[in-house]
């Protein structure tokens, strides 16, 4: 497991500009455990600090990586690529979000708390990121082991008003 990252003044990192990048390992990232099909693989991520031009403080993140996932549809591996840039807006602990920044696309608000742990920030990201039922772009319906088309359980019914309908 990597070690934990934290940023004590998450308001003083982005007022100051600063930057921070890692790399996660895939198995480090506990609430994907059930999404990825191994945590081999890891996720490369940069993190920086600004000032919008409402001087309000912001991070914008970035974060890369390959992340295998089971198609919904053909039950396959399919390689599923993150590429995620977020732009966030810090607001204080117990401070409300204003509306107008509710509608804004440009960036979600999140509430910025001492010790900001940057695992549980990238982490966040992704999980929202992935999505809900990945699949490939094309692909086939599994079929039966033995290549035999599944019958339909109606098909002894559509029989049965077929007769009916010579007699």
């Amino acid at each position: 497991m990597s070690q934990r990252c934290l940023i004590p003044d998450p308001f003083k990192f982005a007022a100051e500009g600063r930057k921070l990048s890692g790399v996660i390992p895939s198995a480090d990232l506990g609430r994907l455990a059930d999404v990825i099909l191994d945590t081999a693989g890891e996720v490369a991520y940069e993190l920086f600090g600004e000032l919008g031009l409402d001087r309000k403080p912001r991070l914008r993140l970035r974060a890369t990586g390959v992340f295998p996932l089971r198609c919904q549809r053909c039950l396959g591996r399919m390689d599923w690529p993150l590429n995620i840039e977020t732009r966030l807006e810090l607001v204080r602990p117990g401070q409300a979000i204003p509306e107008g920044e509710l509608e804004n696309d440009e960036f979600d608000a999140i509430e910025a708390t001492p010790d900001l742990d940057v695992l549980a920030l990238v982490e966040d990201e992704i999980v929202l990121a992935v999505p809900i039922a990945p699949r490939h772009e094309k692909c086939d319906v599994p079929r039966p082991s033995d290549g035999a088309e599944k019958k339909s359980p109606f098909a002894a019914l559509e029989k049965l008003r077929k007769s009916d309908d010579a007699t």
